[in-house]
């Protein structure tokens, strides 16, 4: 089988095939605390999920110094470093990314993780060979900026109607919408999916199993 519509399809990690947006969201919230900030609102904290690390921190607590950033980075990654074996990727997401391997798509990762970060959690869970692209917060532009996209379509020589993004945050889907790409929603991550609709994703889905059962018969 070929891909219907799609050539590319690039996720989202966090919050779309792994289950860690809690444990991202604690973590920021002890970090703070660890360096003698306030403890910042969950909601507040899970929603920046899926923007690069510095981006994030200065959205959570906002006017701190450079060297503060950097000391609220360095206990944030203490925090989650010894609590990622506590997670793992949403059941039937192995499933799905093989369904879709299996239909000759191209699939990528675009994430706010750092390159060292992604290439960890990939080899832990053995999807390092999944993926034939991915672009992280370090190494390009943060959501919602269009750069992650815009690459991985110029490394694959792929249209933007023939690309689609897949996240569960409004960042991924205004990333879609800055690069010219479809998108579609996840609601079992970090946002609100009832604040979606204006990013106009072609479909939201509230389980894994939705996810790849529309992957099946549109992509």
């Amino acid at each position: 089988m070929r891909p219907q519509r799609f050539d590319l399809i690039a996720f989202d990690w966090d919050g779309t095939l792994f289950d860690s947006t809690a444990l991202i969201a604690r973590c920021i919230q002890r970090a703070a605390v660890d360096i003698g900030e306030p403890e910042p609102d969950f909601d507040r904290a899970r929603y920046v999920i899926g923007l690069g690390l510095r981006d994030a921190l200065e959205q959570v607590v906002p006017g701190l110094s450079h060297d503060r950033y950097g000391e609220l980075g360095l206990r944030y990654r203490h925090h989650y470093l010894g609590s990622e074996h506590e997670v793992s990727l949403f059941d039937g997401t192995l499933e799905m990314l093989q369904a879709l391997k299996a239909r000759h798509h191209w699939l990528a990762v675009a994430t706010g993780k750092n390159r060292v970060g992604l290439d960890r959690v990939l080899a832990s869970s053995e999807l390092t060979k999944m993926f034939d692209g991915s672009r992280t917060a370090d190494e390009t532009r943060s959501k919602p900026h269009p750069q992650m996209l815009l690459e991985l379509m110029r490394e694959f020589g792929v249209e933007p109607e023939r690309t689609l993004m897949i996240g569960d945050t409004t960042h991924d889907l205004l990333l879609a919408r800055n690069a010219g790409v479809p998108s579609v929603g996840v609601s079992f991550g970090a946002h609100d999916h009832e604040t979606f609709a204006e990013h106009q994703p072609l479909f939201v889905a509230h389980s894994t199993r939705e996810l790849h059962d529309w992957l099946v018969r549109h992509a």
